[in-house]
């Protein structure tokens, strides 16, 4: 790596440890020549797949434009910005484990709609009623029955859990 100070080519490693969740490496350098330290982060760089828009154009993947999306979704919500993350990055992990080269911004809206319906149920309505264009009180009312059958349905199934424990 060069040496930011005096672009020399030669600079060593003098300590290296983990760096925030354990996805990257943080080294402390050395430069041989005029003696300066500074730190590098290393952090693997895995493909993420392009992803087809409704009007079929690509583009990259941008976790950025993600946690936008559900940060507006989750605007005034009692959600911890750590909660966000987790879910971001359990996104951007199932986008790489499923191995393809292009995934549709269909397929990702549903994944997202999935997490935030399990964290939040205001703002899962909320991002499906952008995502979804919703054009009248009907379309709400649909997702909110739903989302009700959704949520008795697990407390039935969390009651009989816990009869038989």
């Amino acid at each position: 790596m060069y040496c930011p100070f005096c672009n020399a080519a030669d600079t060593k490693v003098i300590d290296s440890r983990l760096s925030h969740d354990g996805h990257q490496v943080r080294r402390r350098r050395e430069c041989l020549v005029c003696n300066e330290r500074f730190s590098s982060f290393e952090s693997a760089e895995l493909g993420l797949p392009r992803v087809v828009k409704r009007d079929n154009t690509r583009s990259a993947f941008d976790p950025a434009k993600l946690r936008a999306g559900m940060l507006k979704a989750l605007e005034k919500r009692p959600i911890t910005g750590e909660q966000v993350e987790a879910v971001v990055l359990r996104l951007v992990k199932k986008l790489r484990s499923s191995g393809e080269r292009e995934i549709s911004s269909r397929q990702i809206g549903e994944w997202v709609m999935e997490e935030l319906c399990a964290l939040d149920p205001v703002a899962y309505v909320r991002f499906a009623s952008v995502y979804r264009s919703f054009q009248d009180v009907q379309a709400f009312n649909q997702v909110i029955e739903q989302l009700k059958q959704e949520i008795s349905s697990q407390k039935k199934a969390n009651d009989v859990e816990t009869k038989t424990k």
